[in-house]
């Protein structure tokens, strides 16, 4: 299966080797040319879990250089979600007949490629954990895999042979119900990513405090709120997404604590990768993340006034006005609480 990876960041980098290491026939796209030459002069080298690799990147040129006559059967998307949306013009024409693109990122980026693009997009999403130490330097942090199965759900014949293609390299799962573990990601992302970020550390470090952990689970029931509120049935990934006895107005149920116990030890010590944005100066997914949420609940005619006090912390944070710090879940936390009075109807289930 002639396949591109377009992006060569932590998880478009460790697929790329992986693949390359299993002798895959897979070319390689860049941001651009000066990134094609350190990576051609480099090499790709992945340590850490699942074995170190080393593998030459030939095949290797800026995204852009590829065209109409290069005709691929299969292309992972792995750039950041704004970047695979600004690309859906041109993704066309890589694409053969019978093709299959298959993004990786957060959110509703598969969906949005889809309306743009249509059948030729398969769902995924991916937990494994990477980070890029240099160019063409990758550790992968876990045992992590891909999610990957038709946007409309259920089993279909291009899933599997995707999914036997990349298995010789990474692991790779089916699911019949894609658009339940994307909301699954999303409410890790949304409430243990963000919040992390913007405290400037861990979920371990937040939620020691009081108000890290009240905004953790005003945030994660106010996105489940709205997950079940458009029809979806989130899926268990390394947690089960629905704590127990779990209702929408945010007060401890009973097993609450054992259930953030086991998303602590699944999460709790991982750096977020937008606080690694805010360090190198990154634009951020939060559009499709806590954004995401925002919009999907406007859509089915609730408020999420935490997601929203999130999108504009980071987006203050983002131009400067702030800077990371624990201090800020407090002003996210009275944020709620203004919206709350001006808004009659939130992402509540009762």
């Amino acid at each position: 299966m002639k396949t591109l990876i377009i992006g060569m960041g932590a998880l478009g980098g460790l697929i790329a080797a992986r693949l390359r290491a299993a002798g895959l026939p897979v070319w390689l796209a860049t941001r651009d040319a000066e990134q094609a030459d350190r990576l051609r002069a480099s090499g790709l080298r992945v340590t850490g879990m699942g074995g170190a690799v080393t593998v030459q990147a030939t095949a290797v040129a800026p995204w852009d250089a590829y065209g109409a006559d290069d005709k691929f059967e299969l292309v992972l998307l792995a750039t950041k979600a704004h970047d695979a949306i600004e690309a859906a013009p041109r993704l066309s024409l890589l694409l053969g007949p019978n093709a299959t693109l298959l993004p990786i990122q957060n959110g509703g980026v598969p969906q949005m490629l889809a309306e743009r693009l249509g059948n030729c997009v398969l769902g995924g999403l991916s937990n494994l954990g990477a980070t890029m130490e240099a160019p063409g330097i990758y550790e992968q942090r876990n045992a992590g895999h891909l999610l990957i199965g038709e946007l409309a759900g259920g089993e279909s014949e291009r899933t599997e042979r995707v999914h036997r293609w990349l298995e010789r390299a990474v692991e790779v799962r089916a699911t019949r119900n894609l658009r339940g573990a994307v909301w699954s990601k999303l409410l890790v992302n949304c409430s243990v990513t963000t919040i992390g970020a913007i405290a400037g550390g861990t979920m371990r470090g937040y939620m020691a405090s009081p108000e890290g952990s009240e905004l953790f689970n005003r945030t994660y029931d106010e996105a489940l709120s709205v997950a079940l509120a458009t029809g979806a049935q989130p899926e268990p990934m390394l947690v089960e997404p629905i704590p127990p006895g779990w209702h929408a107005d945010g007060i401890a149920s009973e097993g609450r604590d054992a259930w953030i116990a086991k998303v602590l030890t699944a999460y709790g010590d991982v750096t977020p990768s937008m606080l690694q944005d805010f360090r190198r100066g990154r634009r951020t997914e939060i559009e499709f993340i806590n954004g995401y949420v925002v919009n999907m609940a406007r859509e089915v005619g609730l408020d999420a006034p935490i997601n929203a006090a999130i999108v504009e912390t980071v987006h203050a944070i983002t131009s400067g006005r702030f800077a990371p710090n624990p201090r800020l879940l407090v002003q996210v936390l009275r944020a709620r609480t203004h919206n709350d009075q001006h808004h009659g109807k939130t992402a509540s289930m009762s």
